[in-house]
């Protein structure tokens, strides 16, 4: 596992040096970008086809969804307690809530699952995601951002699907669980270029990573505030997923890898709906940061407890 994440670190120290250097003088938040919209509607719409296409559906991703439903809503109402408690403002409270239920399951999931455990555990990330972490985040997640932020998007509120059917990747998972259930197998010919693609996507997500990484000071009242999200994301949602996982019955070969999903720093993307809606971004960017950083020591320590 620690060579796993050397390896890692080693790809997301890449991002942060591009993101320093500028070669070319490129804007990195435009390279950033470009390197995910290529992820984002070519790459994992291909990852999550192939992966869900071979992967064995049954009552164990049933309880894989169930345990990353479970894990974001409990985290989010523990934020979301420790905020009022604290008396945060209003768009610092969504930031924390947000940075603190949502881990970074493929971004920094799926890459170290499948150099830990090997192929097949793409499909226990893209199912942790996808069957309960993404439809969270644009449902629930932006129902917190817009009753929490200074910003208006201008959609009307009860349209809050919207940016649910808008994901390229549903729409893969969609069409590879109907291929899977009706036990049609992929020609090889597709099977390759699928995989062809796919392959691309863990390397390419750690760089976007690195590049997005931010620091924005170290402002004592600003880290004591994103200690909550670290515990919580770090410490405490691994924690509640492995004993829900036990008591569910979930299969032994899936436990380490459903745990070290939960185990995920904050996910990146949040800065996004931060910037959109008018939440804290700056405290959500540190709370990436200092997760991130934090989470190279911290997921070894899962890993070996786990196996």
């Amino acid at each position: 596992m620690l060579e796993v994440i050397a390896q890692m670190g080693v790809l997301i120290g890449a991002g942060v040096v591009l993101k320093l250097r500028r070669p070319g003088g490129r804007d990195p938040e435009q390279l950033r970008r470009g390197l995910t919209d290529i992820v984002y509607y070519l790459l994992l719409p291909a990852l999550v086809l192939d992966a869900l296409w071979r992967t064995e559906l049954g009552w164990d991703s049933a309880r894989i969804a169930w345990l990353a439903a479970t894990g974001v809503v409990v985290a989010l109402g523990m934020a979301a307690m420790g905020c009022r408690l604290c008396r945060v403002p209003a768009p610092t409270r969504g930031a924390l809530m947000l940075a603190a239920a949502f881990p970074n399951v493929t971004y920094l999931g799926l890459p170290v699952l499948e150099a830990t455990f090997g192929p097949w555990a793409r499909g226990v990330a893209i199912q942790y995601d996808l069957f309960a972490c993404t439809p969270l985040l644009l449902t629930l997640g932006i129902i917190i951002a817009r009753k929490l932020g200074t910003v208006d998007d201008g959609n009307p509120s009860h349209d809050i699907f919207r940016p649910l059917l808008q994901v390229p990747a549903l729409w893969a998972a969609v069409l590879a669980i109907g291929l899977n259930l009706s036990g049609m197998a992929a020609p090889d010919v597709v099977s390759s270029l699928l995989r062809l693609l796919g392959n691309a996507v863990a390397p390419l997500m750690l760089i976007a990573l690195g590049l997005g990484l931010r620091w924005m000071g170290s402002d004592p009242h600003q880290l004591l505030r994103v200690m909550p999200v670290l515990l919580i994301q770090l410490l405490f949602m691994p924690l509640l997923v492995w004993g829900l996982a036990l008591a569910s019955g979930l299969d032994g070969r899936l436990l380490p890898p459903v745990v070290l999903e939960a185990a995920m720093p904050s996910m990146v993307l949040g800065m996004v709906i931060c910037d959109r809606y008018g939440l804290d971004t700056p405290f959500y960017a540190t709370a990436v940061t200092l997760s991130t950083a934090l989470s190279m020591f911290t997921l070894p320590l899962w890993y070996r407890l786990l196996v």
